[in-house]
């Protein structure tokens, strides 16, 4: 299953899935510029693949991610972090991912750690898992994305709660919220999210993408907007080989073929 290991990222493929493990272990897979860059890569390679039709991103059963290496950024001024567009540069890649993006999330998702899962379209989560985004702690606010994805993952009270209190929430109460879609056991979270990524995998690739931006749109615009959008990329699916063959295969009862195109 294996194929390369980066320095800071463990690279493998799992027939049509691709599977990223942050690989930091002496630093809890503390996001440093490193570890980001290579994520960005590792990302950039496996959507140039047409193999890979989905993308699991782990860390280790104790640590996901512990938020940004706080050494590596400490004595940067305003300028510093302005000039070479901190987070934006390599951060953000995750979240401008085409392909389906799953994050299998165990121990400790803490600041960008959280952050990095919450770019993700789906997450995993094992039964130890826990979130939080404490940078308030340490005088600086989340700004991976925290302040927006969590508040429209869980609420407003819930986000304000986190992010001022800097408390965690755990596996449970991460489902209960809708931060999370499901919670496994620690022995087999990121199996399953491998086998949802396989499964996911078995649709029509240019369908996918339509759908996922289908969804990522109800984030950004009001209803009547998103359901414009809904419509035109719906009308699309009927330009494509793909869904004359997957209704094909429905009426005459058989596993569809899809070509992806």
């Amino acid at each position: 299953m294996k194929d390369h290991i980066l320095e800071t990222v463990l690279v493998e493929t799992d027939g049509p899935a691709g599977v990223l493990r942050l690989n930091r272990p002496q630093a809890l897979n503390a996001l440093n510029s490193q570890l980001t860059s290579e994520l960005s890569a590792a990302l950039d390679a496996f959507e140039a693949d047409d193999r890979i039709h989905s993308i699991v991103i782990s860390g280790s059963d104790s640590a996901f991610a512990a938020g940004a290496d706080i050494k590596e950024i400490q004595n940067k001024t305003f300028v510093d972090v302005y000039d070479e567009a901190f987070i934006t540069a390599t951060w953000e890649r995750a979240a401008r991912c085409r392909k389906p993006l799953i994050a299998a999330v165990s121990g400790h998702a803490v600041g960008g750690g959280c952050e990095l899962a919450l770019m993700c379209d789906i997450i995993i989560a094992s039964e130890t898992a826990r979130f939080a985004l404490p940078e308030t702690k340490i005088g600086v606010i989340p700004g991976a994305g925290g302040t927006q994805r969590l508040t429209r993952a869980v609420g407003k009270a819930v986000g304000m709660d986190m992010i001022l209190s800097g408390r965690s929430m755990d596996a449970e109460e991460a489902l209960a919220r809708g931060l999370v879609s499901r919670v496994s056991p620690i022995a087999t979270y990121l199996d399953d999210a491998i086998a949802l990524a396989k499964q996911i995998a078995r649709s029509s690739r240019p369908i996918l993408r339509m759908a996922k931006e289908a969804v990522n749109h109800a984030y950004e615009t009001h209803l009547a907007e998103g359901i414009h959008l809904e419509r035109r990329l719906l009308y699309a699916t009927f330009a494509t080989e793909d869904r004359h063959e997957g209704m094909t295969a429905f009426i005459e009862k058989r596993p569809p073929n899809f070509r992806h195109r």
